[in-house]
């Protein structure tokens, strides 16, 4: 690849969307004084991209056939034996497919990105072979991650483990029904709205979306570098905190690591919960599109804490109902521009860019028709409003975020954690083949009214399964201070070993 001198007639297009107006005579002067640029950029060209090293062999990924993949929520399977000892010895782990894998495949849910291969490994990836970890493969994904559901991938939808005609959940679609079905030990989601939440509510999965920027997320493909989480999906609270453990902590390329504060996560197991405070959340209840069923199990839950010992106590955050709602400048501009029209990382940030992922993502401009429904809805609004606005409603949605975190830190000033249904309903009904866009939007984004406030604020949220509405689980929220995620799994581990959820 090299960078060549640009002709008139391209110089005077580029002028042209710059909104420059530029003379025969000037589009050749400035033509002119480009030779030092083209030559630089020349000169990057031939350096060494300074990645880091691959150091564990792995096997190609293998799509498994139809009859081994009944949910549809593997994308390709692969070994990789991670360290001979070490905490995650004996685990088995499988990647949500926005994690890069050197040398296996990635489409991060996307036709237009099928036959990608990533040359370096995600720094989790490599802590946890360092771990003693093995991975197993990746699972499938929503397009670009973009779905609340689990009916947007290129390549079909991932079936819920309880039923099959239901959703799984997402965007970590299939790391949660890959857990919860018992075919690995451990996944790992990606959490943007409430993606490593909203599947294992669904799915009846342990789900940590972390403080923002504790677990390094390079290597992972972003959407939003405000929003952008990665964390642990588990069956149990005590291997979530284990895989925490491992996955956390700066990692010297990711700037979404900011004075982070790292916890010995597990030894938050076990401890006795008497005495502390929970924080019933009013506006997380009664939604317009909420079940009672699944608000009522909920409810129960915080019952079950208050026989344990905890206090719990209600309380009104009003302007939680609006989190949705200043998430979203955020989230639709700041993915458009990041994700998309930015080659998947943008720029202005001393990340570790991996160019062959930028080099392969741009590709989508000329397959934009084959992106998800939910994926073209967002980038065309979120262009409109640029075209019409700029950037002032995405500045101005983060002025109030501050506000929005500030409300919830006062009551987590007097209360230990903040408990409300991770989302309004259970596992809804797959969109058909040929269910209209209104259905697959609707479907895409109508369970994130609780989970997509904590993206925005960054604040730790633990969902724990706390029993069944008619076979289907229901995930309870545990919403911590920022970097105490162990007091979280403190709450959700005394709840989980009090009784059998599947039974409640």
């Amino acid at each position: 690849m090299s960078v060549k001198l640009p002709t008139e007639d391209q110089l005077s297009d580029v002028a042209k969307r710059l909104g420059f107006s530029l003379s025969p005579e000037d589009v050749k002067s400035f033509q002119g004084l480009m030779q030092g640029y083209v030559d630089a950029y020349n000169a990057v060209d031939l350096m060494i991209d300074p990645l880091p090293e691959v150091t564990y062999p792995r096997t190609p990924g293998t799509r498994p056939a139809v009859e081994d993949n009944p949910l549809n929520a593997w994308y390709v399977k692969s070994t990789v034996t991670g360290a001979a000892e070490g905490k995650l010895k004996g685990k088995t782990v499988v990647l949500k497919d926005n994690v890069m894998l050197a040398g296996v495949p990635m489409m991060n849910g996307s036709s237009t990105l099928e036959g990608y291969m990533p040359n370096v490994d995600a720094t989790i990836v490599t802590r946890m072979l360092d771990a003693g970890a093995t991975i197993v493969g990746k699972a499938h994904c929503e397009c670009f991650c973009m779905s609340c559901g689990s009916h947007t991938s290129a390549l079909g939808p991932v079936c819920n483990p309880h039923d099959p005609t239901r959703s799984a959940g997402g965007s970590s679609s299939g790391s949660a029904a890959l857990v919860a079905k018992g075919e690995v030990d451990m996944a790992i989601g990606g959490d943007q709205g409430g993606s490593i939440r909203m599947p294992s509510a669904f799915c009846g999965t342990v789900g940590m979306k972390p403080t923002h920027g504790l677990v390094p997320y390079t290597g992972i493909v972003p959407i939003e570098i405000t929003v952008d989480h990665a964390g642990p999906i588990t069956a149990t609270v005590a291997d979530n905190a284990l895989l925490l453990e491992v996955l956390a902590g700066s990692d010297g390329y990711d700037s979404r690591q900011i004075d982070i504060s790292v916890s010995d996560y597990t030894a938050g197991l076990g401890k006795p919960v008497t005495g502390m405070k929970v924080a019933l959340l009013k506006e997380g209840f009664g939604h317009p599109h909420s079940e009672t069923a699944s608000d009522d199990k909920v409810r129960e839950a915080a019952k079950r804490l208050e026989a344990l010992g905890v206090t719990v106590e209600e309380v009104s955050i009003p302007l939680h109902l609006m989190g949705p709602a200043i998430w979203t400048p955020i989230g639709l501009q700041g993915l458009t521009q990041t994700m998309m029209l930015g080659d998947g990382y943008g720029t202005s940030r001393p990340d570790l860019y991996v160019t062959s992922f930028m080099d392969f993502h741009r590709g989508w401009r000329q397959r934009a028709d084959e992106l998800s429904e939910t994926l073209k809805l967002g980038m065309l609004f979120a262009q409109y409003a640029d075209d019409q606005h700029g950037k002032r409603y995405y500045g101005k949605a983060f002025n109030i975020v501050k506000t929005l975190r500030a409300a919830y830190d006062a009551v987590l000033a007097d209360y230990d954690a903040i408990l409300m249904p991770t989302v309004p309903m259970v596992a809804t009904p797959l969109p058909g083949k040929d269910a209209p866009r209104e259905e697959i939007i609707q479907r895409g984004f109508e369970i994130l009214n609780n989970t997509a406030p904590f993206d925005i604020t960054h604040h730790p949220a633990l969902s724990v399964p706390c029993g069944k509405v008619d076979g289907l689980p229901v995930g309870m929220m545990l919403v911590g201070k920022m970097w105490d995620e162990q007091t979280l799994y403190t709450l959700g581990h005394a709840f989980e070993t009090s009784g059998d959820w599947t039974g409640w």
